[in-house]
């Protein structure tokens, strides 16, 4: 999976764009259920994928980054997209947390693979470099699950009796 530098860029780019356009559809959907605590952590992720995103696009600086048709990026969904389960509106924070947690671990790795598999000497420092930066993050939620008291019952265990049962 080698990569010119613009390419792993444009890739970069991507990826922190789509983790910013899902945590705050994630926060505005859990504010609309008055989830209020759940929608300040995905707020928060919001903000630092933007922060990421914008030092990307800094770095970037003056070199023109391709821009990639949705089938021509390297990966079928972007890393930091998790699944559906946080759009639960019972969401807990600590599940909150944990998906957040998740999708930071898969940004990681793909950073990692591509700074293990890079021939470019650049985007090899980049990679690892972004890497580094997804486990510093991934720490910061670790922590934050460590302190946050777990839910009750599973995110999935919906006490609404007009829903059947999972």
């Amino acid at each position: 999976m080698s990569y010119s530098l613009p390419e792993f860029l444009a890739h970069a780019v991507a990826l922190e764009h789509e983790a910013a356009e899902r945590y705050l559809e994630l926060a505005d959907m859990m504010e609309a259920h008055r989830n209020d605590a759940v929608a300040a952590i995905f707020r928060d992720m919001n903000r630092f994928s933007k922060m990421h995103h914008d030092e990307v696009k800094a770095r970037a600086g003056a070199l023109e980054l391709p821009r990639l048709k949705s089938w021509e990026y390297r990966w079928s969904a972007p890393p930091e997209q998790g699944g559906e389960e946080a759009f639960d509106y019972m969401l807990e924070p600590y599940n909150a947390l944990r998906y957040a947690r998740e999708n930071e671990m898969r940004a990681r790795e793909y950073y990692r693979s591509v700074a293990a598999e890079a021939s470019d000497p650049e985007v090899k420092r980049l990679a690892a470099e972004f890497a580094a930066e997804e486990a510093e993050h991934v720490a910061a939620l670790e922590q934050w699950i460590a302190q946050t008291p777990r839910p009750a019952m599973a995110w999935d265990a919906d006490p609404d009796p007009l829903q059947p049962a999972p």
